[in-house]
Order: structure tokens, then sequence, then C-alpha cells
């Protein structure tokens, strides 16, 4: 039978190790982000965003940006942001984690898209900010986000 000391020798040997130890990879390849609205000159823009899904170190999605009261002006598109894995465990650590990414509009427009996301506890849900040059004009959004894990079964199943 153990002794007390060398029981918690063992047990602080323990703690130490799962410390040291590395951040499990997270297994996160959707990001949800609700309608984002910023202001420009006499109006507003707002966008709105399907589930980003990750296929290698990019998630993507398609894109409805809605402009008021120029509604003529609204573009859709699809969207990325590029991502690694080192991006995701610095979300995980609780790090900012900046990103750079493209959109191209309907009318195969491209948009140069840059920000960063600031990571609650755990790093699943966090504040976002995107920013999208549009033309010489640069839009900024800013909102929440949430990482989850996107069950590709169940959604090929419907």
């Amino acid at each position: 039978m153990l002794s007390f000391g060398r029981l918690l020798s063992v047990l602080l040997l323990l703690v130490v190790g799962l410390q040291a130890a590395p951040l499990a990879q997270p297994e996160w390849n959707r990001v949800d982000v609700p309608a984002m609205k910023t202001s420009i000159y006499v109006g507003s823009v707002t966008l709105t965003t399907s589930a980003f899904k990750r296929d290698g170190e990019t998630f993507a999605a398609t894109y409805a940006a809605k402009v008021f009261p120029w509604f003529f002006w609204g573009e859709t598109g699809r969207i990325t942001i590029n991502v690694s894995n080192d991006d995701l465990k610095k979300l995980q650590r609780g790090e900012r984690m900046e990103f750079t990414g493209e959109a191209f509009s309907h009318k195969s427009k491209p948009r140069h898209v840059t920000g960063y996301a600031d990571p609650a506890a755990g790093g699943a849900t966090g504040k976002i900010k995107v920013r999208i040059a549009v033309d010489d004009v640069e839009l900024i959004f800013n909102g929440p986000y949430q990482l989850s894990i996107f069950d590709v079964q169940a959604s090929s199943a419907q």
C-alpha cells in the first residue's frame, strides 16, 4: 500500500503531466455567425451568412449583403476564410485568432476579407470582427460566433 506521501507525489506528478500535455485538437468544423449590421454614409448594410463549413484549412459559406435604403446595391456570393489547425488551437487556448480570406459576389467581383476572433472561455464562442473591402470602401462588421461540430452523416441523410 502506498503511503500518503507517495500517493501525494504520484497525484502531483499526474497533475503536472496533465497541465503540460498539449491540448487535444478541436474537431470544430462549423461556424455560425448571426446577421451583422454596419453603418455606411446615409444607410446600412446587413450581412447574413449560411453556416461556415470547414474544408481543409478554409471555412466556406454563402452570403447575402442587403443595403438600406439602396436595395439595388445588395449582393449575394460565396465567402471563405483561412483557418489552420494552429488557429483553432489558439481559440481553444483563449487567444485572439486573426484570419484572411476572400469573397466573390454573384457577379464574380472579388472581395478581400480580414478579421479576427476573440474567444470566450474554451474558444467555442466569442466575438468576431470582419472587414470586407468593397471597391474603395471597407465594411466592418462585429458580432458573436459559435463553433461546433457539423455532423456530415446526419446532413447527408436529410
